[in-house]
């Protein structure tokens, strides 16, 4: 059912590891944690729509491009007879609408959700067309966290509330659908069309110097860590996690951070910090890795 599955994105992974080992501005910071809090909502919408058992496919976290205007599909649903867009918001609070705008309670104006939508629903509907494809769009916007409110709401608008949101995907599920291979070809055109975007140019400026050290807990992501022959412990939380699993995590940081660097025995063990031992990142690093060269100029790949 899930033809694509969702992923944490690079540009999420990038700012949590630049979030745990260096001081982000107040801007950075929160235009991270709004990044974390609209991944864990899409991660909850797609909790309930793996509950549904009519026949359909779901697509999750599309990237496309359509006369050279890019946009983003949170989740998409085909079946038989529509394809269902949904743009998935966490928001949190009390908003309330007005004059064609949403509004915080403090009174600050914030980016219509709707807008977006029906700029996504149209410039979906011109690559449909563009490829043959005829089915007719239903997009909604989703409002995902139960703690959102918003007031003033005019009646048919595509909006589902969280008190809404199962009551819809029964209907959702009510419907008969059976889907075709013109069905699975749209899907896998979709999918093969999805594109990968840096997120580098988005990150804020950072320097290996400024960057904090040491191998961190793979659940609170602290730096207190305690290393043992075998495991390491967070002494935080008490995560316990495999060592070669830790230093695998911390080559992952590596590379992505600095994806032009070549990942060496000494610039592993100085980035994991509590390592001693440069002979047991070598056989982590052999084992996990292809070696290219010898002595002080092999590296990994």
């Amino acid at each position: 059912m899930f033809k694509k599955p969702r992923t944490e994105s690079l540009k999420l992974k990038l700012f949590r590891f630049l979030n745990t080992r260096m001081e982000l501005s107040s801007k950075d910071k929160q235009y991270y944690l709004n990044l974390e809090k609209g991944f864990e909502g899409e991660v909850m919408f797609d909790l309930l729509t793996k509950k549904l058992q009519t026949d359909c496919l779901i697509l999750n976290d599309l990237l496309l491009e359509v006369n050279n205007s890019k946009f983003q599909i949170d989740t998409l649903i085909i079946s038989q007879e529509t394809i269902s867009l949904f743009d998935v918001k966490n928001y949190e609070g009390d908003f309330y609408y007005e004059s064609g705008n949403f509004y915080s309670k403090s009174k600050s104006e914030i980016k219509n959700p709707l807008d977006q939508l029906k700029r996504c629903e149209s410039l979906l509907r011109q690559m449909l067309q563009y490829h043959d494809f005829k089915l007719p769009i239903e997009p909604w916007v989703v409002f995902i966290n139960p703690e959102f409110t918003l007031y003033q709401t005019p009646q048919n608008m595509p909006i589902i509330f969280p008190t809404q949101i199962n009551r819809f995907l029964k209907k959702l599920d009510s419907m008969p659908s059976t889907l075709t291979g013109r069905h699975i070809k749209l899907a896998d055109k979709l999918v093969a069309m999805h594109q990968i975007e840096s997120p580098y140019p988005q990150l804020p400026p950072y320097a290996y110097d400024q960057l904090q050290k040491g191998i961190t807990c793979s659940m609170c992501h602290s730096f207190s860590i305690s290393v043992g022959e075998k495991n390491i412990v967070c002494d935080e939380c008490g995560c316990e996690e495999k060592v070669e699993s830790a230093v695998l995590r911390s080559v992952e940081e590596l590379k992505l951070l600095f994806p032009d660097w070549k990942i060496t025995t000494n610039l592993v063990q100085e980035w994991c910090r509590v390592i001693e031992s440069k002979k047991t990142i070598r056989k982590i690093l052999k084992r996990n890795f292809r070696a290219m060269g010898y002595g002080q100029w092999s590296c990994y790949e």
